[in-house]
C-alpha cells in the first residue's frame, strides 16, 4: 500500500488496485504549488467534512477523474444539487464494502459546513480495511474517548492531525495514538496556515519519546505502508 501526501489533510492511498484520494485541498495551498491537480486521477475521493480546506479541488479532480465520492449523507445531498448524483453517502458508525475493501465512518469532534454555508452534516473519520491492513484517518478532530472504540482493531497506521488550533495538537495526537492502540502515525493538517505551523523536530522528538513511529512525508512524497 502506498501513501502519497499532498499537504494539509490531502493524501492518496493506492490499495487493491485503486487510488483513494482524501480531502483534496491542494491548489490553494502555497506549500503544494508544485502539485498539478489536473494530473490526479483517483478512483475514489473520500471527504471527512465540508470545510474549504478539505474540498477546494473536489470539483476539478472529480471532473477529470469521475471518481466516486464517499462522504457523510448531507454532503452527498449537497453534491447532488451541484450535479454529482452518484456520491456514496454514509453516516457515523456505518460501513460499506467497495471493490478495494471496506470503509467504516467513525466519529470526529469538529465543525462542518459547506463553502456556501449549506449544512455539512457531522464531521467524520474513516477506517479503511484493505490488503490485510487497517488504516485510520481521524479527519479534523479533537481528542475524544470514542477513539478508544478502535483499540481492538489492530490498526496498522493512524493518520492524525497534529497542527493544533483547529484540531488536535501533537500532545493530544500522542494520546490519540494510545487510545486507538497504534504505534505507527502519519501527521497531517499542519503548516498550511500560520496558526498551525509546527516545529517538526520538536514534534518528532515528542512522538519518539512516547515510543511512537511518526512519519511526516514531504508534499508530493510517497511512502510504503
Amino acid at each position: 500500500m502506498k501513501f502519497t501526501y499532498y499537504g494539509q489533510s490531502a493524501f492518496e492511498l493506492e490499495t487493491g488496485g485503486k487510488k483513494l484520494l482524501f480531502d483534496p485541498f491542494i491548489s490553494p495551498n502555497e506549500l503544494a504549488k508544485h502539485i498539478d491537480v489536473n494530473s490526479l486521477k483517483p478512483d475514489y475521493i473520500l471527504l471527512s467534512h465540508g470545510h474549504g480546506d478539505h474540498i477546494a479541488d473536489l470539483f476539478t479532480i472529480h471532473k477529470n477523474s469521475k471518481a466516486k465520492i464517499i462522504c457523510i449523507a448531507e454532503i452527498a445531498n449537497w453534491l447532488g444539487g451541484k450535479g454529482i448524483k452518484d456520491a456514496h453517502g454514509m453516516n457515523i458508525g456505518g460501513g460499506f464494502n467497495f471493490d478495494f475493501g471496506r470503509v467504516k465512518m467513525v466519529n470526529a469532534i469538529h465543525s462542518s459546513s459547506m463553502p456556501d454555508g449549506a449544512n455539512g452534516g457531522n464531521p467524520a473519520g474513516f477506517v479503511i480495511y484493505t490488503e490485510s491492513k487497517k488504516i485510520y484517518f481521524a479527519g479534523d478532530t479533537a481528542l475524544t474517548y470514542d477513539m478508544k472504540l478502535l483499540a481492538d482493531e489492530n490498526l496498522d497506521w493512524a493518520i492524525l492531525p497534529i497542527g493544533d488550533n483547529y484540531t488536535m495538537g501533537a500532545g493530544d495526537a500522542i494520546k490519540a495514538a494510545g487510545f486507538v492502540n497504534c504505534q505507527n502515525v502519519i501527521g497531517v493538517h499542519y503548516d498550511s496556515f500560520p496558526v498551525i505551523r509546527i516545529d517538526k523536530d520538536e514534534v518528532a522528538a515528542k512522538f519518539k519519546n512516547a515510543g511512537l513511529n511518526l512519519q511526516l512525508p514531504g508534499i508530493g512524497e510517497s511512502i510504503e505502508l
